[in-house]
């Protein structure tokens, strides 16, 4: 037994050296994840929650790569999304920590099951960066991520500002995020600052798991069968695709999605077609590639042990273990009038993601081309 367990630990120290030396990806399922090496620099895990929200395979993980070989060639990145599985992502970061991480980039899936990773990083002494997602009770060493307060404020009051004086009295629905997302709670508390003063009621209210457009749906389509096609006048989702979900229910339940106006976040290139058609009425510019590129930075320093460069941080959050440092950006919210001031101007989106097909019109009568 004690032949055969060294020979397993031979074999697995030469597949990591072999690895290692060639500098190139290998993909392990929900282990370690995918590993971008770049030669015999720190290790820099980056550790995603899911897929569903289009934005973190797409647009975060790319940039924050980018950034990191950027600012340092010879670094390597472990990567990993959990797809929406804690004890996956669980698995995860103890996989890049045992890999030799030097600091973590983590987007919780829940984060009040992320105890033990903060922990285990702690004994070990490797930084953590929460991105996107505050982790409670913890010791963390940064916080990236928007002002998620202000943006469920934005968000009401677009839809609001939309509906107009005429709307007092009359009832909305509220579709909100996961309930294990802390983010979701600041969305869903900005948002009721506005609406609960609005004059607008609250006729139906969802929490919804994993983010899921699919359980939007269902939601949405429990909403119309309570209140009737006529009993609501506009819809809050607190994402892009949570909205997609709302505006298929309302489709196949004989609806015209622009005669009720919905939000949304994240300007998903599918969010901001439906913006230009009138199916969906706004969504929120969250500068993610700012955020990526601030943790990519962040991360490079403290990987190296090394303080956050000068000027990065720019406020203070309480995770009810300490003031954590942190970087908040702002969110804008975009409607038909600014897609081209926003999301095309900072070149997030690029006029050919928009325009295809039946919403190259749309894009012209925009300005947009």
């Amino acid at each position: 037994m004690r032949y055969k367990q060294l020979m397993v630990a031979a074999t697995v120290a030469l597949a990591t050296a072999g690895v290692a030396a060639c500098g190139s990806s290998n993909d392990n399922g929900g282990g370690g994840g995918t590993t971008t090496s770049g030669g015999g620099g720190k290790k820099i895990a980056l550790l995603l929650p899911e897929t569903k929200t289009t934005r973190y395979e797409a647009k975060d993980r790319p940039l924050f790569t980018a950034k990191v070989k950027a600012l340092c060639p010879d670094c390597t990145i472990l990567y990993s999304n959990a797809s929406q599985d804690a004890s996956k992502q669980q698995q995860q970061a103890e996989a890049a920590i045992t890999n030799g991480a030097d600091v973590l980039v983590l987007d919780a899936v829940d984060v009040k099951s992320v105890g033990a990773i903060i922990q285990h990083a702690n004994q070990r002494k490797i930084p953590v960066i929460a991105y996107d997602r505050l982790i409670s009770d913890a010791k963390i060493d940064y916080y990236v991520s928007f002002d998620n307060v202000l943006q469920g404020r934005i968000q009401a009051k677009t839809l609001v500002d939309d509906l107009g004086p005429a709307a007092a009295g009359k009832s909305i629905v509220m579709v909100n995020g996961a309930p294990t997302d802390p983010s979701a709670g600041d969305y869903k508390k900005g948002a009721h600052e506005v609406l609960d003063k609005s004059g607008i009621k609250i006729a139906k209210e969802y929490d919804t798991p994993d983010w899921s457009p699919d359980k939007a749906q269902r939601q949405m389509e429990q909403a119309i069968t309570a209140l009737g096609k006529n009993g609501f006048v506009g819809v809050y989702s607190a994402n892009d695709g949570m909205a997609s979900g709302i505006i298929a229910a309302m489709k196949s339940a004989g609806i015209k999605p622009a005669s009720k106006p919905t939000t949304g976040g994240d300007s998903e290139a599918a969010a901001i077609q439906r913006i230009l058609t009138g199916e969906q009425y706004s969504t929120i510019y969250l500068a993610i590639k700012k955020q990526a590129e601030t943790s990519a930075e962040l991360a490079v320093n403290a990987a190296n042990g090394k303080p956050a460069p000068a000027g990065l941080v720019n406020a203070k959050v309480d995770n009810g273990s300490l003031q954590v440092p942190s970087v908040l950006l702002s969110p804008i919210a975009v409607t038909k009038d600014n897609i081209k001031d926003t999301v095309i101007k900072d070149g997030f989106l690029t006029p050919g993601e928009i325009c295809t097909g039946p919403y190259a019109a749309a894009c012209t009568q925009a300005g947009i081309g």
